[in-house]
């Protein structure tokens, strides 16, 4: 049989820097991006009226971008080189350290675009 996926989309604005890089490299400067998080979940099943998970219960993502993350330096907020990579992985496990055990749709995937394209996904396992 199959199964169900829904995307929602997040924006928020932050700076970072990425250490390490070679002289010159334009992203060891301080730069910022318009980032863009897309959520990714999966069903087997609905749940009534025919939802994978109810689009308004994924809310608390953009209230943790909003109060964590916009218009901030990643730097120095997150405890990671703030790649697209690592922003990834960090919102997946907060993600399902703070919203997965109340929904009944799976966590599948977050991704990270940093502009319009470039991106990076962080899949998690089922």
């Amino acid at each position: 049989m199959g199964s169900f996926e829904i995307t929602k989309r997040f924006r928020f604005e932050a700076a970072h820097r990425l250490d390490g890089l070679p002289e010159g490299h334009p992203c060891g400067r301080l730069h910022g991006h318009s980032y863009r998080v897309d959520v990714k979940l999966t069903a087997d099943r609905l749940i009534s009226p025919g939802f994978v998970t109810d689009f308004a219960d994924l809310a608390p993502v953009q209230k943790y971008l909003d109060t964590a993350l916009d218009h901030r330096l990643l730097n120095d907020v997150l405890d990671i080189e703030p790649t697209s990579e690592n922003l990834a992985r960090h919102l997946a496990e907060w993600f399902l350290d703070n919203l997965q055990a109340g929904l009944p749709g799976r966590l599948l995937a977050v991704t990270v675009s940093e502009t319009e394209t470039s991106s990076a996904e962080y899949r998690v396992e089922p």
